[in-house]
């Protein structure tokens, strides 16, 4: 987590609209169809009023990196040139996963389609699964964390049920 804290400090002066869809429409078919849907993603999220503000830092960390005219691998480099960039946004994209609903995942599909053709939303389809796993997954560590916590719960109140009863029996004994 202390790279995304590095990467939100410095990014907003270094995000804006203006900047990523320069970018996005530069690069975006060079990128390639999952990195440009992965960044449309997090744009439009980010959009939303109901986002919470940590949320969104860590959206503009990764968005900000997108656009940055320098990266840890320079995005002219063939084939891995964006690479960089894919891993820090699907890292982004799993961590704000639960506030990526349909209505947004349909409005970067319609870009990427229109940028792409029809074919290319296949290509989203991945990202997407992705995404739902590790929602799924969250959900169950929170149910299971909640569980632990009821049963121990259960537990303390048993042992200290038992306990006095230990302590009433004694005291009936006598």
């Amino acid at each position: 987590m202390i790279g995304w804290r590095i990467i939100t400090k410095t990014t907003p002066s270094i995000f804006s609209e203006e900047k990523f869809w320069n970018k996005i429409l530069r690069f975006g078919k060079q990128a390639g169809v999952k990195l440009t849907y992965g960044t449309l993603l997090l744009y439009y999220t980010f959009k939303k009023p109901t986002v919470p503000k940590k949320v969104k830092s860590i959206i503009l960390g990764a968005l900000g990196y997108f656009i940055l005219p320098f990266d840890l691998i320079p995005d002219i480099t063939p084939i891995v040139g964006y690479s960089d960039d894919l891993s820090i946004v699907v890292g982004a994209l799993l961590v704000v996963a639960a506030y990526i609903d349909a209505d947004t995942k349909q409005l970067a599909k319609n870009k990427v389609i229109d940028w792409f053709g029809e074919n290319a939303v296949k290509d989203t389809d991945s990202l997407d699964d992705e995404m739902e796993k590790n929602k799924h997954d969250r959900e169950n560590k929170k149910e299971m964390k909640v569980e632990r916590k009821r049963v121990s719960k259960d537990q303390k109140k048993e042992e200290s049920e038992g306990m006095w009863k230990k302590i009433v029996n004694r005291e009936k004994a006598k």
